[in-house]
């Protein structure tokens, strides 16, 4: 049985208050959210700043050139475009709105990506794949999906049996080193306040939880995860996005027993 149908199962039965909030997150299917402009030609028009797009429905099109009518400003005119590479790029279809891992995509351009991220973030589910990446965006606002019983949720699970997140990737690394008895090595990396040291502090706190279970109840991922603010203690600042940016590269290696 998928595990967030389990999860869902069990917040219908009223377990508690604080599940529903991360239930949603764990059960999100794609059919959960809302179909709209289906049966319509839809593309992304590049505005005067090239680094900006705009979805507009089409509404006659030729070899040369097609018209186009925006759908964030429906009193605008329609207006004539050349029907080149240049010209527009692609809309993916509705049913494709909010899909989990990006990879399944038909358009994987620019607009198409921050489309699929936007959906999924105005939601509460900001953890997306894409391919064998995962990408996170900060939400800015906690969120109980951190827990123990997430912790365990992810437990042993094939990534497609669960939401992305996080513990799904450490979860696969730490399995990984397990069967193949080789090291295995995580990436993070973004913008200042994207996220990188919290989501380091995650995946140590996954690893640590599931690795040192029977440690003196806990007291080994408590070490893990007080080490970083000494880390912190060599030279972070503030930026424009974050009040504590780590100014510096973080290499963490963490040694298991045989």
């Amino acid at each position: 049985l998928d595990t967030r149908e389990t999860m869902a199962s069990k917040a219908r039965g009223g377990k508690d208050r604080e599940q529903s909030a991360y239930v949603k997150y764990l059960c999100y299917r794609s059919s959960g959210f809302q179909l709209g402009d289906v049966g319509k030609e839809l593309v992304y028009i590049p505005s005067d700043d090239d680094n900006v797009y705009a979805r507009a429905e089409v509404l006659k099109k030729d070899d040369a050139k097609f018209t186009a009518k925006l759908l964030d400003n429906p009193t605008a005119p329609a207006k004539e475009y050349p029907n080149t590479e240049k010209g527009y790029l692609g809309v993916n279809p509705p049913k494709f709105d909010g899909v989990e891992d990006m990879a399944e995509l038909g358009h994987l351009n620019e607009p198409a990506v921050l489309w699929n991220l936007t959906k999924r973030y105005d939601v509460d589910l900001f953890h997306t794949y894409s391919g064998l990446f995962l990408v996170i965006i900060n939400p800015y606002k906690r969120l109980p999906i951190y827990t123990d019983e997430i912790i365990q949720t992810y437990t042993g699970r094939r990534r497609d049996q669960v939401a992305p997140h996080v513990f799904a990737l450490a979860d696969t690394a730490y399995r990984a080193m397990l069967q193949d008895r080789q090291n295995q090595s995580m990436l993070i990396t973004g913008e200042s306040g994207a996220g990188k040291t919290e989501n380091t502090k995650k995946v140590i706190q996954y690893l640590a939880y599931i690795a040192g279970r029977a440690a003196e109840g806990g007291t080994l991922e408590q070490q893990l995860l007080e080490f970083n603010p000494i880390l912190e203690a060599f030279g972070n600042a503030k930026t424009n996005k974050n009040n504590n940016s780590s100014r510096f590269g973080k290499f963490i290696e963490l040694q298991f027993n045989a």
